[in-house]
């Protein structure tokens, strides 16, 4: 992992909203030391609406994003992964692609927003704190100095940011 860019690929099954909010934070978050990318195991085809939303306020468009299969990112011509972090329950228990290059994997299993159910404010609320979650994430995601670290102990410290929960809000 010697490149000045590291490459990695969010997953998720439908690839229609969290995979695509981590990929647009970590653009964001990255500071030209990141690209990532989003997939799913099962992708729907579309982005869900409120998820293109929130991206749109990170500044970006909404044809910046589509919902894709992970095995556009398995193929020989694919962007080298340095990592491929599952973002829901689902996608982590799947036998994913052999991925060239071997990245290191990690887990942050986050609540589905798109499976959220009720009044439109408490779906907005599944949303924000989907956002919330990831943006937490991926901030200590980015601080960690990757320079310095090696295989071995990346994928124990990516696990455990996997396990961190931003504190509550203040009222």
């Amino acid at each position: 992992m010697t490149d000045l860019v590291f490459n990695v690929l969010f997953l998720c099954t439908g690839n229609s909203a969290r995979s695509i909010l981590a990929e647009a934070l970590l653009n964001r978050e990255g500071d030209g030391w990141f690209r990532a990318f989003s997939a799913g195991s099962m992708p729907t085809g579309r982005v869900n609406p409120r998820a293109l939303a929130l991206v749109q306020r990170l500044g970006f468009a909404a044809s910046d994003f589509r919902s894709k299969s992970w095995e556009d990112f398995a193929r020989p011509d694919a962007p080298r992964l340095d990592f491929v972090i599952t973002v829901c329950d689902d996608a982590a228990g799947e036998v994913c692609p052999v991925w060239p290059g071997h990245p290191i994997t990690a887990h942050w299993g986050v609540p589905d927003p798109a499976a959220a159910t009720g009044s439109e404010a408490q779906i907005e609320a599944a949303f924000a704190e989907a956002f919330r979650i990831l943006s937490h994430r991926i901030r200590l995601f980015v601080s960690l100095p990757l320079e310095t670290l090696d295989r071995l102990s990346l994928g124990p410290r990516l696990a455990a940011i996997g396990q961190t929960r931003p504190e509550a809000r203040e009222p």
